[in-house]
């Protein structure tokens, strides 16, 4: 049980928090006494065994601006509590669409309001977060982490155009939020996962491991671990900089 008192326990807020690398973030911070608060398009989940859940949980849907600006007051409520301070906030929500069977959905195929809800979710959704909560960064001299990809850097097999191009998006949004947050005591960077084995992971991964020289999938926990080092103090000066785990894939 964690004995700090809230005003002095450190804040996670985090999105796309219900499975995978998500879920193995909640558990590293969580272990290491924060205060997780998650948020997601789903409820929370009523047998997840995680106490302090139901309260700090919000349903969020990133593809609606006017929702997510609802999020943000919400969040700022819930801060009180903590002085307003947020140390970290962590962008992972993200979607991929795909064609009916699972298939990838090139530049050509990929249909408007598709790529439309695409850059909301994964590009707009992380510097509305950021602005909406930058009071509360400042206050904490907080961190910010993006999660990108490595298909933002490459034409990937299974990732679809407009995910992998709001992914590169997002690590050139990474640096310029660097730059302007920097000089007010806040860090923002960014993690690019390769090929991270987790439930939905697309039919034929399984081939690409013979390209990655440590020759194995990534698994949720080490992302996990490097988005904990960004949030923390042994990061203090790591800014503007996206951090590959992908066992090598990128070289």
């Amino acid at each position: 049980m964690n004995t700090t008192a809230d005003s002095e326990r450190k804040t996670l807020i985090l999105t796309g928090a219900s499975r995978g690398i998500g879920h193995a973030t909640v558990k590293r911070f969580s272990t290491a006494g924060w205060r997780v608060i998650t948020c997601s398009r789903q409820p929370f989940p009523e047998d997840c065994p995680w106490d302090a859940g139901p309260d700090d949980h919000i349903v969020l849907d990133l593809a609606s601006s006017a929702d997510t600006h609802g999020a943000i007051a919400l969040m700022k409520e819930k801060l009180k509590a903590q002085g307003s301070k947020l140390h970290a906030l962590v962008n992972n929500a993200a979607i991929s669409p795909k064609k009916p069977g699972g298939g990838r959905l090139n530049t050509i195929e990929t249909d408007e309001e598709d790529w439309k809800t695409v850059f909301q979710i994964n590009f707009f959704g992380p510097i509305m977060l950021a602005r909406g909560l930058m009071d509360e960064l400042v206050a904490a001299k907080g961190a910010v982490v993006n999660v990108t990809s490595i298909a933002g850097s490459r034409v990937h097999p299974f990732a679809g155009a407009a995910y992998s191009t709001s992914k590169a998006a997002l690590a050139g949004l990474t640096r310029e939020m660097a730059s302007d947050f920097g000089p007010h005591g806040v860090r923002v960077n960014a993690i690019s996962p390769g090929e991270i084995e987790t439930s939905i992971l697309s039919p034929g991964t399984e081939k690409l491991v013979a390209q990655i020289p440590q020759r194995r999938l990534g698994q949720p926990e080490e992302v996990a671990r490097a988005i904990y080092f960004l949030c923390t103090d042994s990061s203090s000066y790591v800014n503007g900089a996206e951090l590959h785990i992908n066992g090598g894939q990128h070289v």
